[in-house]
Parts: structure tokens; C-alpha cells; sequence
């Protein structure tokens, strides 16, 4: 029988996908390692095992032990998996800018979250850094991986991802290209590759608001660098242990709306539904196209899976809240009478009886109508509420004609105006408007026009 053991022997070997589409205007083969086939769905399960299995031999994680950590997510998602199967528990502090499913996700494995804020310094006790690191004094055998600085993150993909792509490409990769937070990722794939064919290019990827382009240019650690950024999974305001700033090559800045908008092109384009910094990954292969030429073979990470970010990224009006997709267009009185656009006004003139009226409204099964005289001008309206009331107090006004009960006219307005617009003319007095479209036909729109609209916007 062919079985895993367990879900740990899962890890790795993950496929490599060639992106067509996005990439059809570049000289080279751009090929996705796609880490979302891992069982926490990122790369991240490789460090996690990884550094739980070091500690274990070391003698840092004894049986019954806590594990605390700091993490954006994926990386307690991996140690979590883990921990289930060893039978550790497991605390996390993360930043109140993951996405609400990053937490959702670390709970169902029964990991304790604790939310810190973004916006202080790594040295503020409030900060997730901080906090992990005081739990992790404070509670008995507890134990914290430090991802950032426990080199066995890099050491993971030194043993894992760098034979992985080397094999999978037949040596054949020339550029590498890597959203980088931890460092471990591309630095310990990097090593690998590059004891294999040093010409081979590193190509981190770096957000705004974040110190390691500047570092590696520099070798400036310049503050003023650092602000919030939206951005998730890439991007530090300190510089972790694991970023080997000799082995990656360039650094390239992301913004967070090129980011967001490429994570969104990914799964429409190519149908991988991968997360933020694998957006990021792919915006910043294509800022820098102009490093490659015919016969390239660029490798970039897709880090983590779309699902972690629908409340964000795959969320419209998310984007739509930070500039990041064009304001949805506002429908208009057009819009508003899309299903019964083809039927010609009804009306009633004033010299028709009430009882006509009423007839009217029962025939077309609608509950307001629009008074016109005899040149077929607007000069009043009734509708089926006001003329049940009238004929309640005396019946024999049935046959009185419809200019005796009728109220004012519905307001004119331009087939073109906006619903907000349209809506303000509508109230508890006024239960319709009037327009005439671009071929001189004239249209009525309702109150239950507007809540369809609204109800199927």
C-alpha cells in the first residue's frame, strides 16, 4: 500500500509550473515553484519541521514543551501541523495587519493567537517580538524557534528547495527570484544553487517600508526607511540572521498596490491560487525583465495559498478602500430599469376615473402611475397605497376623476443621473422619478428599482 505515516512525510517536492500567460511578452521560461501543495499550504512547513526537529536533537524542545513564536501565519501554521503530530502546544503573537483567515487558520489547529500591533518598534514590549519572547520566559518548557535568526530556517531550504529546483530545472535555472522576510528561503536556496553554478542570479524581493534594499546597497541600516506597509510575508524593519546579504545579488522594491494587484492576476491568469508574496514575487520578476534574455530559466517562489488572503487581496472592496482597483461605477437610471426597459411608460389621464386607475394598476401589476393631461404633459401621479386610503373614507370616489385625488408630479430626472442622485428624489411622499432615454422614450423608476439595484449590486 502506498501511504505517508503521517502528514510531515508530505512536505516538499512541490511542483514546478511554467507561467504562460503573464510572462508572454518576456524573453525567458519563468517557472513558479508552487509551495501551496505543502500541507499547511506554504513553504514555510519546510523551516518549521525543520527547526522543531534541530531543537528536539539539541535538547531545546523536550516532550509536553510550548512553542512560541512570532508569525505572520504560515510559519505557525507549519509548526502547528507539527506540533500536532508531536504533541507540543503551541502560543503565537502575529501583527493586526494579517489577514483575519491567518489567524482563523492557526486556531483550527488548536494554537493559542495572540494579536500585537503593527505600528511600534521590534523593541517595544507591545510589539509580537516582544511578546513572544517574555511568554516564552515566563511559561514552563517553553521554547521559542526565533525563525529570523535560527539559522535551521535556511538550512531547510539549503537541504530541500535549493536539490529541489536544481534537480527539477536539470541545473538549467540562471536567475532566482524570492520575496524575502525571514531570509531563509532565499538564502538557504541560494547557497545551494550557487555551489552548484555561481552565476547564478538572486533576485530578492522587498517592499516599501522595509530596510533590506538599502542595506544591500548601502550597507546603511537607515531608519528612516522604515514605515507601515501593507504588504504581508516579505519586508523587515530589522535585519533577520537568516538574510545572507552576500548571496542575493539585487534587491528589488514592490509597492503594495502592485503587489495586491498582481496577487490577483495570478490565479485569473495562470489558475494558481497563490498569496501576497507570491504577487509580490511576480511583480518585481517583471519590474526586472529587462536581466533577462532567450534561453533564461527564471525560478520564482509562489510562497503561500490565495485562501489566506480573501478578506484582502481577493476582496473588492478592500482594494477598492486603498486606491488599489478603480472606484466601481455608479449605476445610473439606465441601470436602474434594466428589466423593464422595453415595456412603453403607463400612465393615466387626469380625466379617467379613479376606478380606471385602479384598473390600470392591476392589469400592468404596478402600484403607481404617472397623470398626464391631454398634450400628454406630466401634471400629477397616484399610486395604489394613497388611492386605497382615499376610497377607505368614501367609496363613491371611484368614479371622481383622477385629477380630484391625484398628488404632485414624479420628479424629472436625467436618464443618466446617478443612483445616490435618484434616490434622494425618492421618498416616503415621492415613490417614483421620471426620465426619458437618448431615444425619447419615457421611463419611471421606482423605489423597488432601486432595492433590486442594491440587492443585486
Amino acid at each position: 500500500m502506498g501511504y505517508y505515516n503521517n502528514i510531515l512525510e508530505t512536505i516538499g517536492n512541490t511542483p514546478l509550473v511554467k507561467i504562460n500567460k503573464i510572462t508572454k511578452d518576456l524573453p525567458c521560461t519563468v517557472l513558479a515553484k508552487v509551495e501551496t501543495t505543502n500541507p499547511g499550504n506554504s513553504i514555510k512547513d519546510r523551516m518549521a519541521l525543520k527547526m522543531i526537529e534541530d531543537a528536539e536533537k539539541n535538547g531545546l524542545l523536550k516532550p509536553g514543551g510550548v512553542i512560541i513564536e512570532g508569525t505572520s501565519g504560515n510559519t505557525g501554521m507549519g509548526l502547528a501541523i507539527a506540533a500536532v503530530i508531536k504533541g507540543y502546544r503551541c502560543i503565537f503573537t502575529t501583527t493586526d495587519k494579517q489577514s483575519k483567515e491567518k489567524v482563523d487558520a492557526l486556531k483550527a489547529f488548536g494554537a493559542e493567537v495572540i494579536v500585537c500591533p503593527t505600528d511600534v518598534e521590534p523593541e517595544d514590549p507591545r510589539s509580537y517580538y516582544s511578546v513572544s519572547t517574555r511568554l516564552a520566559n515566563e511559561i514552563p518548557n517553553a521554547w521559542k524557534p526565533n525563525q529570523y535568526d535560527n539559522l535551521s530556517n535556511s538550512q531547510a531550504h539549503y537541504e530541500q528547495t535549493g536539490p529541489e529546483i536544481w534537480e527539477q530545472t536539470e541545473g538549467k535555472i540562471t536567475h532566482l527570484v524570492v520575496g524575502v522576510g525571514t531570509g531563509g528561503t532565499i538564502s538557504g536556496t541560494a547557497k545551494y544553487l550557487k555551489e552548484k553554478n555561481p552565476n547564478i542570479q538572486i533576485i530578492g524581493i522587498d517592499t516599501y517600508g522595509s530596510v533590506f534594499k538599502k542595506y544591500k546597497e548601502t550597507g546603511i541600516f537607515d531608519k528612516n526607511e522604515i514605515y507601515p506597509y501593507i504588504t504581508e510575508g516579505i519586508g523587515e524593519d530589522f535585519l533577520p540572521a537568516n538574510v545572507d546579504f552576500s548571496l542575493i545579488d539585487h534587491f528589488e522594491k514592490v509597492t503594495d498596490k502592485d503587489a495586491a494587484v498582481m496577487t490577483r492576476r495570478i490565479p485569473r491568469e495562470e489558475g494558481i491560487f497563490a498569496g501576497n508574496s507570491a504577487g509580490s514575487a511576480m511583480a518585481g520578476l517583471m519590474q526586472v525583465a529587462s536581466k533577462f534574455k532567450a534561453g533564461d530559466v527564471v525560478v520564482v517562489i509562489f510562497h503561500d495559498h490565495g485562501t489566506r488572503y480573501l478578506g484582502k487581496m481577493f476582496n473588492e472592496d478592500w482594494m477598492r478602500d486603498r486606491g488599489f482597483l478603480p472606484e466601481k461605477p455608479k449605476l445610473t437610471a439606465l441601470d436602474l430599469i434594466q428589466n423593464h426597459k422595453d415595456y412603453p411608460l403607463v400612465s393615466i389621464l387626469e380625466s379617467d376615473t379613479c376606478n380606471a386607475a385602479f384598473k390600470k394598476m392591476q392589469q400592468f401589476n404596478i402600484s403607481q402611475l404617472p397623470v398626464v393631461n391631454e398634450k400628454m404633459e406630466f401634471v400629477g401621479s397616484i399610486d395604489d397605497n394613497y388611492l386605497y386610503k382615499k376610497l377607505l373614507t368614501d367609496s363613491a370616489l371611484m368614479e371622481s376623476p383622477v385629477k380630484n385625488l391625484m398628488q404632485t408630479p414624479y420628479p424629472i430626472v436625467s436618464f443618466s443621473d446617478s443612483i445616490d442622485s435618484i434616490s434622494k428624489r425618492i421618498n416616503e411622499s415621492n415613490n417614483a422619478c421620471l426620465f426619458m432615454d437618448m431615444g425619447g422614450n419615457w421611463h419611471i423608476v421606482t423605489k423597488q428599482d432601486i432595492i433590486q439595484a442594491l440587492a443585486h449590486d
